[in-house]
């Protein structure tokens, strides 16, 4: 038995995923960092074991309903923990993220400013006071009428719907109109109304053309179509309908992506005119602190607004003092160049994980394990210190941290280290080593020693001469203001910058329609699908090859199976209780709903029937159980398959296993698989290559081996543009361009651009001098 003030949270036999039954003892009120090589198993044990007992415990203190569905679940695979407090888990996964959803809204920061211009604002004379919530645009109470709280409207002009007036309306001079019948029943009908629909657009008479566009009158007439001589036409009684009516019909009722998409080509969005982008009501509006309304202060930057709030009164001094404070650790964490309006889907994924733990600073728990996910993604190394500060605090409140983390500056500044390894997947799921950092330094195993100890540049790269230039600009979009940026074509070029400098703005320029761009490849780190349906080997292809393979076994066609058979996303072999999806959603009251294994197929996926035929004595279910390496042997004389496995291999994917969901991958992850299938396609001609922050989620070891694969596209010929922090990715690329000085409105230029030594010697840029610590 443990004392019962044991210090330590004590796993004992851990075999969630690649855990090879790991004991491991982590004292608690520590900053414990959990490294390794990605797949080598250390979110398996941060997140999937420690995390998930104790999410596993909560459930069990509560109602008997939850804990009936905690059994569906299923408990973490470990022996025992003990010693765990309550867990708070910050991920970096993205909710579904809508246009109401903000910075203000994350942080409760709207809020609080609501509660200030209720209590404390400065109302008109004889105005009566509002309640919080007309402050809001998110609710009936504060929601402007005209927009229904969005700020803007969508408008159409002439130019727009008519983009060539020397047509005629029957060459198709109206482009916003629809195709095929619909539009020539539009025409037919103007026709029969008595407009002239052969003359230039141009040439009609404004009224008429005005008519044409913007009417809200929708006459029906008896149209007499003129067609082909041999087929019968028949009077028909046809409603006319205004180009813009079309549009704005089409972009506010249709369910399909392609045919909103296309009627915004011929919108333009403009602020409402009722509240003029102030999303709310005109009495709201009118209500004032400082001489400033709440739209226009939810507009600035918070370092800005922070200089804004005085308070005169007594309830204004207790309520600005409230606000400044939990503005203060999102300044810290480097995100005060965010406003509270600024849309939470225009947010990183390392910027909104860094918005929740600026929150959890100002929510007073203690006594509780925060798990974090990386909280240095995305993170330009200035800001690494404040993160640590941050990380620090949390501690000095009374909890534990636990973070999964590559990045080394984060590593040293731990208490506790636990490395895991020492490979990926199965080379991987043991603990190396648990204890102070400095005596990592004598594993021979681990891959994280050699990196965090040895910190002797790298060797000196020869810099290639560009074979010519890519101009864009002038840009101005979001904080860049007028910039003008070069980039070497056949080079590899790093784009730098503090977080919100505007280096994801200014690659987003790049396009295809730019001279020197015969074809344009950007790769993100948006999700390859949002359900567990979508995975490696069906977003590569490979899943192709591999039901091929399957139907074409002797067991397969003596039963009759095509390849359909083994599909799990239709009926016939899929396992139907679960839809072929090897899961079963289970919706938790007031919690996120999470999958469990299918009580019928345990997780398979497909219908005994189906899994009776195998291929080298596997089925197909344990095929796609397999990882990537072990199906690189499995498959190593199918030369389609073998193709799709070696470049999935070349990127560092080697652990990931073929049937993964899509759901269980990480940003970085789904950048590296976008990536495969994109170099196993043939080389067709010169290819630009976008990537932005390609190294995140990846250990050192990692990512020595994708910059290979970067630098050997260029090699070949190609031109490969990274925005990335990691210094030694930037130390070795050909041209770099420094975006700056600060973030938000202190950012915005290029402060220096040039070779790696060139940028380093920059006086005005916040990159040069951790540039220069990695350079020979």
């Amino acid at each position: 038995m443990h004392h019962p003030h044991d210090p330590y949270v004590r796993v004992r036999g851990a075999r969630e995923h690649n855990l090879k039954g790991v004991d491991v003892d982590i004292p608690r009120d520590v900053l414990a960092v959990f490294t390794g090589v990605s797949g080598s198993g250390k979110s398996s044990l941060a997140f999937g074991t420690v995390y998930a007992e104790a999410q596993r415990r909560y459930f069990e203190s509560v109602a008997p309903y939850a804990r009936r569905l905690i059994h569906q679940v299923g408990a973490p695979k470990v022996g025992e923990i003990t010693g765990l407090p309550p867990a708070v888990s910050l991920q970096q996964r993205r909710a579904a993220p809508t246009a109401r959803s903000s910075v203000g809204t994350v942080t409760n920061l709207s809020n609080s400013l609501r509660m200030l211009f209720s209590r404390a604002g400065t109302y008109p004379p004889g105005a009566e006071r509002l309640d919080s919530d007309a402050f809001s645009p998110n609710t009936a109470a504060g929601a402007c009428p005209g927009c229904h709280g969005l700020g803007q409207v969508h408008e159409t002009t002439e130019e727009l719907l008519v983009p060539d007036p020397s047509l005629s309306v029957r060459e198709g001079a109206v482009a916003a109109w629809p195709g095929a019948w619909q539009g020539k029943n539009l025409r037919d009908i103007l026709d029969t109304l008595g407009y002239d629909v052969d003359r230039p657009w141009r040439e009609l008479p404004a009224g008429q053309r005005e008519w044409i566009l913007f009417t809200d009158e929708q006459p029906v007439v008896t149209v007499h179509p003129v067609r082909d001589a041999d087929r019968i036409q028949r009077p028909y009684q046809g409603t006319y309908m205004s180009a813009r009516r079309y549009v704005l019909k089409t972009f506010s009722d249709t369910k399909s992506a392609t045919l909103r998409a296309k009627a915004e080509r011929f919108l333009a969005a403009a602020p409402c005119p009722v509240c003029g982008g102030g999303r709310l009501r005109p009495e709201a509006l009118a209500v004032t602190f400082g001489g400033r309304t709440i739209a226009e202060l939810a507009a600035l930057p918070l370092t800005d607004l922070v200089g804004l709030l005085d308070g005169g009164t007594e309830t204004a001094r207790v309520l600005t003092a409230d606000l400044k404070s939990r503005i203060a650790p999102v300044v810290e964490l480097g995100l005060g160049y965010l406003s509270l309006d600024r849309a939470t889907p225009t947010l990183s994924a390392g910027e909104l994980q860094r918005l929740r733990l600026a929150t959890q600073l100002r929510s007073g728990l203690f006594g509780v394990v925060y798990v974090l996910d990386e909280p240095s993604a995305g993170l330009h190394p200035a800001d690494t210190e404040a993160l640590l500060t941050v990380l620090e605090r949390l501690k000095a409140a009374g909890n534990s941290v636990f973070v999964v983390e590559h990045h080394l500056e984060v590593v040293r500044g731990a208490d506790w280290l636990v490395d895991v390894g020492p490979g990926a997947g199965e080379h991987g799921g043991r603990v190396l080593y648990s204890g102070p950092v400095a005596e990592l330094a004598s594993v021979e195993e681990s891959a994280t020693a050699v990196y965090l100890f040895d910190e002797s540049p790298g060797p000196a790269r020869e810099v290639r001469e560009p074979r010519g230039w890519l101009t864009v600009g002038p840009v101005t979009r979001h904080n860049l203001r007028a910039v003008t940026a070069g980039f070497p074509l056949g080079a590899f070029t790093a784009v730098t910058g503090v977080s919100g400098s505007g280096k994801s703005t200014l690659i987003g320029e790049l396009t295809e329609g730019l001279e020197g761009v015969e074809r344009l490849v950007r790769v993100d780190q948006r999700p390859i699908g949002r359900t567990p349906r979508s995975n490696l080997a069906t977003y590569t292809g490979l899943f192709d090859v591999v039901r091929k393979v399957f139907a074409g076994t002797e067991e397969a066609r003596a039963c009759g199976y095509g390849v359909g058979r083994f599909s799990f996303n239709v009926a016939g072999g899929r396992c139907e209780t679960c839809q072929g999806e090897g899961f079963v959603s289970v919706e938790l009251l007031f919690l996120p709903s999470t999958y469990a294994p299918c009580p019928d197929c345990g997780g398979a996926r497909y219908n005994p029937e189906t899994l009776r035929v195998t291929y080298r004595g596997r089925s197909i279910a344990e095929v796609l159980d397999l990882t990537v390496e072990v199906a690189g042997d499995f498959f190593a004389d199918i030369p389609a398959a073998a193709r799709s496995l070696g470049t999935l291999l070349d990127v560092g994917l080697g652990y990931l296993r073929l049937g993964q969901p899509a759901t269980e991958l990480s940003g970085g992850e789904a950048q590296r698989i976008k990536l495969a299938s994109e170099l196993q396609r043939g080389r067709r001609g010169h290819t630009l290559y976008l990537l932005d922050e390609p190294t995140t989620g990846l250990h050192p070891a990692d990512v020595e081996v994708l910059m290979d694969r970067l630098h050997g596209l260029v090699d070949a010929g190609h031109t490969v543009v990274v925005v990335e922090h990691d210094m030694t990715v930037v130390a070795g690329a050909d041209w770099v361009i420094d975006l700056g000085p600060g973030g938000g409105d202190r950012g915005g230029r290029i402060v220096a651009a040039g070779p790696p030594d060139r940028v380093a010697r920059a006086q005005a840029s916040a990159t040069a001098p951790y540039l220069a610590r990695v350079l020979p």
